[in-house]
Formats: C-alpha cells, structure tokens, sequence
C-alpha cells in the first residue's frame, strides 16, 4: 500500500496565477512599447488622412450647398477641415502645399477651398517621411482627390 504522504507532481494553484500575471505584464509591454513605426509609414497614414479630410470637405460642400475650406500650417505641421479643431500629424513628416495664390494666408498657412458644385481651388499637399514623398491632389475642375506616391527618379 501507498501512502498519501507523498506528494503529488504538479502546480499549485499560487504557482498558475503568478505565471498568468507575469505573461500578462509582458504582453502590455509588448503593446505598449510595440514596433518603431517608420517615418515613411507615418508620411503614407498622413496623406492618407488629408486626404480624407479634403474628401469630407468637398462632400459638406456640396450637400450643404456652401462653401468649405481645408487649411494646412506647414509649420504646425497640421491641418483643419472648416471650423473644426486641427489636427497635428508626427513631428518626423515635411509638408509642402501647392495652392492658389488667393488661398495662402501666409508663407506657412494656405487653404484648399471647395466649392457647392464640387470643383475646387485645387493644389498638391507634398507629405514627406524617411525616403517616401506622398502627393495628395486636388483637381481643381471637379474637385476629385487623389494620392499617390512621388516616382523616384
């Protein structure tokens, strides 16, 4: 006969918990630190959302049958669709903005201005990070937005 004095192989319960808590401290240091995003990354995510914006401002223009401006500060490095609050992109992107010259407030801050019938003022907003340049157009006869990226030459 065998006793029941021996021990039994195993973990406890204590052991289990202790180990769950440590793999859960270690995944929200993973989350939270996670992967460098690269500059060229945050340059396409940036052109990506000044586009959207445009896209928005040209839609408000012409469901609302008024006029709607999108202002871009290359120094601020920020951009704002009408009257809404602006919103600052990664301080690792260059702006560049190519507008009309009747919607440059100043050397830094200019507008692309859409009209009710959907056309625009038109231009070019230039969002460089690391090697990648990302162009977003305006087309100032219909007002259509488009992205893409600068050709290497």
């Amino acid at each position: 006969m065998t006793s029941r004095s021996e021990t039994a192989a195993g973990f406890t319960l204590i052991e289990m918990i202790v180990v769950i808590a440590i793999l859960g401290l270690m995944m929200v240091l993973v989350s939270v630190n996670g992967t460098p995003v690269s500059p060229a990354t945050h340059a396409r995510a940036a052109a990506e959302a000044i586009s959207g914006a445009l896209r928005t401002a040209r839609s408000e223009a012409v469901t609302d049958n008024r006029g709607v401006e999108v202002t871009i500060d290359l120094t601020r490095r920020s951009y704002r669709l009408g009257a809404a609050p602006a919103v600052t992109l990664p301080g690792d992107l260059r702006l560049a903005l190519l507008t009309s010259t009747d919607q440059q407030v100043s050397d830094s801050v200019g507008r692309i201005r859409f009209n009710p019938d959907g056309s625009s003022s038109g231009g070019r907003v230039s969002v460089e990070g690391g090697n990648r340049t990302w162009w977003v157009g305006i087309d100032w006869l219909s007002g259509r937005v488009s992205i893409v990226e600068k050709p290497r030459l």
